[in-house]
């Protein structure tokens, strides 16, 4: 193993946004804020995270950035998918295998229908605190602190004080989980996403479950024509011309939502610029790729402070509570050089509002200049109370916030660069509907979500499908997709 070494004393200039610091967020207001009680407590534990190795390295977030600047400009698809609220216990050897699985099966069959590179990033690692729309809730009778993720307090009634030595906890958690997702690819865990390795049996009718197969059998010929002529997939390396050159050797980035300032603030580190080492800049070392939520992307606050300064690609969530006006201002400020695919512009209206919203955003940041990633979050718009007294979302209307944004944004002469949904490897019971046709009555057979429903393997695969489906037939494409 080669191990580099950047040398301090090297001459280098540091690169930083105008007035930014990783701690000049502190001076602005500060939402979804955490209040721990014990102060010293909390900057040991965050003294301690300083000093900690970084996670990931400059060469790997501008391989993303790169990666990103190829969705924006249409000659890749980003996939980007995971727990909506990881929790610590995620952190084991079958959790961690089934949402890899689940990815790199999506990714194979996008792949397959859009005959181009799919950029992978897993909801993972990090992806521990999770916002909330109040601080506390009622359990019982009592008013407690609300759940806001295992790297703030416990999900357990009795076990909602923040404690900072959770967030200790989230980087070696997240630490541990990017080290076994690292071995496991290197030792071609990639190859277990090949389709004879795929069970179509829960797809209850035999109509789709032929289509299905059918895409299967295809991908099945090609990669055993490949095998027999004997192709290197691996020719040309990232640049390579073949959208197949990612079948055996694969990118898994990491993501979570930038929401815990103090932490983010603990994981920038000033590091040698890995495209121009006469330079050092500012890097979140803590993941590939980080996201501000809709509930904390105000203007004048600390989390867009914070993230103008970083180097690594970020996530901006837009719902319908932004206006356009705002949308343009806001990239003005975290993107103000107009770096080609630096963001992602991460859409969740809910399916009756997407035609409401997503047209004057699209026509705004046309207008402004920026050229960005447009991603569809068809999760977050659309979630519902189920007769069975959780929170569910439904397929159906899953997949017409899907189509419908495709359809905008074709007609806007726009494209859309990728999807981001909330789901997992495992055979949960959390959303209704699907080619398994998961009926309300059965959501409590396995709810295990701990904050939002998700895609089950299953119903996740039935969103690849429907994807490739469309993109095989973009040229005569009439903006109707259904399951």
């Amino acid at each position: 193993m080669t191990f580099r070494v950047n040398t301090p004393d090297l001459p280098s200039t540091v690169v930083a946004a105008e007035g930014w610091s990783p701690s000049s967020w502190t001076s602005k207001p500060v939402l979804q804020d955490v209040d721990y009680p014990d102060q010293a407590h909390l900057n040991r534990v965050l003294e301690k995270i300083g000093r900690l190795p970084p996670m990931v390295a400059p060469g790997e977030i501008h391989r993303l950035r790169q990666q990103l600047a190829d969705v924006a400009q249409g000659k890749a698809f980003l996939l980007q998918g995971g727990d909506c609220a990881e929790l610590f216990d995620y952190c084991s050897q079958s959790p961690i295998e089934a949402k890899l699985k689940v990815l790199l099966q999506m990714s194979l069959v996008l792949v397959w229908g859009a005959r181009m590179p799919v950029v992978r990033i897993a909801r993972m690692a990090g992806q521990y605190a999770k916002p909330r729309s109040k601080p506390t809730e009622m359990h019982e009778g009592q008013e407690i602190l609300s759940y806001r993720g295992d790297n703030v307090n416990g999900y357990d009634p009795a076990d909602r004080a923040p404690d900072p030595e959770r967030l200790l906890g989230a980087y070696f958690h997240s630490a541990a989980t990017m080290n076994y997702v690292r071995s496991i690819l290197a030792e071609g865990f990639a190859d277990l996403h090949h389709p004879s390795n795929w069970n179509l049996h829960h797809v209850k009718s035999s109509a789709l479950r032929k289509e299905y197969q059918t895409i299967v059998d295809r991908l099945t010929d090609a990669l055993d024509f490949m095998k027999t002529i004997g192709a290197d997939p691996n020719a040309g390396g990232a640049k390579s011309a073949s959208p197949l050159s990612s079948l055996s050797t694969v990118d898994i980035f990491t993501s979570h939502e930038g929401l815990l300032l103090e932490y983010e603030q603990a994981l920038t580190r000033k590091m040698v610029d890995p495209v121009n080492p006469s330079q050092q800049k500012y890097y979140n070392v803590g993941t590939h790729f980080l996201w501000i939520g809709d509930r904390t992307r105000q203007l004048n606050g600390a989390h867009v402070e914070y993230f103008r300064g970083i180097e690594n690609p970020i996530g901006v969530k837009c719902g319908p509570s932004m206006k356009p006006e705002e949308l343009v201002a806001l990239l003005n400020i975290l993107n103000a050089d107009k770096h080609i695919g630096k963001v992602t512009l991460i859409t969740r209206y809910g399916a009756d509002q997407v035609d409401k919203y997503l047209p004057g955003h699209i026509k705004a940041v046309q207008e402004s200049g920026h050229v960005v990633v447009w991603a569809c979050d068809p999760m977050h718009g659309n979630t519902k109370q189920s007769v069975s007294g959780v929170k569910t979302r439904h397929l159906i209307d899953i997949t017409r916030e899907l189509s419908q944004a495709i359809r905008i944004h074709k007609q806007y002469n726009s494209h859309l660069g990728g999807v981001h949904f909330e789901l997992t490897g495992d055979r949960v019971t959390e959303c209704v509907g699907g080619s398994m046709e998961l009926l309300d009555a059965e959501l409590l057979d396995r709810y295990e979500t701990h904050c939002d429903p998700r895609l089950n393997y299953e119903q996740a695969l039935d969103m690849a499908f429907l994807i490739a489906k469309y993109q095989e037939k973009q040229r005569g494409f009439t903006g109707v997709m259904s399951l």
